[in-house]
């Protein structure tokens, strides 16, 4: 939770018990109405001038901790989330969780790590050719966006993460994707491992690099980085 919940002397010196009272009126049915998370620049906008958007947070996550929503810092802002012991009543009602094949989160995960990033360096990491349809199921889903075109020969088309990426796996930022030693230690990196073995600091900034250009018309006759055959 981001600041401390204030004492009442703080919040009749940040505009009044009332005006305060007003502001978590006004935030809390703000995330309640929105479907995606909302920045605090967002909400700070949104609340009379004098209150500390942090304060307002802080008490609205208190009220909040033992009731059958919580208050969580997801995808660079804040939503209510269902607590996480009552996740299996809803179970029912939820739609099938997206299954995706080994290639897909293969592919995802290195878009995730390594972005921006093109179709022919994913398939150099990942060592076989990488089938369109496969990147077509991360775009449809919401996970993964065109970014830009590389500058170089052909410029190929870029990929990264998107903030429902990080909605749907409950991160905040893009760095709180485990680390190599965060990977191995949960099993998913076993064996002995070369010295030069090294798992990057992810970087979703959505602003283009020095070597990427806008996409301008994606129907333009480019390459798009496709380049092999069609496979997972």
């Amino acid at each position: 939770m981001t600041g401390a919940a204030a004492e009442p002397g703080d919040i009749e010196a940040d505009g009044g018990a009332e005006a305060f009272a007003q502001a978590l009126r006004v935030v809390e049915a703000l995330l309640f109405a929105s479907a995606a998370p909302l920045t605090v620049e967002a909400l700070g906008r949104a609340i009379p001038a004098g209150i500390a958007i942090d304060q307002v947070l802080a008490r609205l996550g208190e009220s909040y901790a033992l009731r059958g929503v919580n208050l969580r810092q997801v995808a660079g802002g804040w939503a209510f989330r269902t607590a996480p012991d009552l996740g299996y009543l809803l179970a029912a009602e939820a739609e099938p969780p997206r299954r995706l094949s080994r290639a897909a989160l293969e592919v995802l995960s290195i878009i995730a790590y390594h972005q921006p990033v093109t179709r022919a360096e994913i398939e150099e990491i990942r060592g076989v050719a990488t089938a369109k349809g496969t990147l077509d199921i991360l775009l449809e889903a919401g996970w993964v966006r065109l970014r830009g075109r590389r500058r170089s020969p052909g410029r190929p088309i870029t990929y990264g993460t998107t903030p429902g990426f990080l909605d749907h796996f409950g991160l905040d930022r893009i760095d709180d994707l485990p680390g190599l030693e965060e990977l191995k230690g949960t099993g998913f990196i076993e064996g002995r491992l070369t010295r030069d073995l090294a798992v990057p600091v992810p970087d979703d900034d959505p602003g283009l690099r020095d070597d990427e250009d806008p996409l301008g018309d994606l129907f333009s006759p480019l390459d798009d980085g496709e380049g092999g055959s069609q496979q997972g």
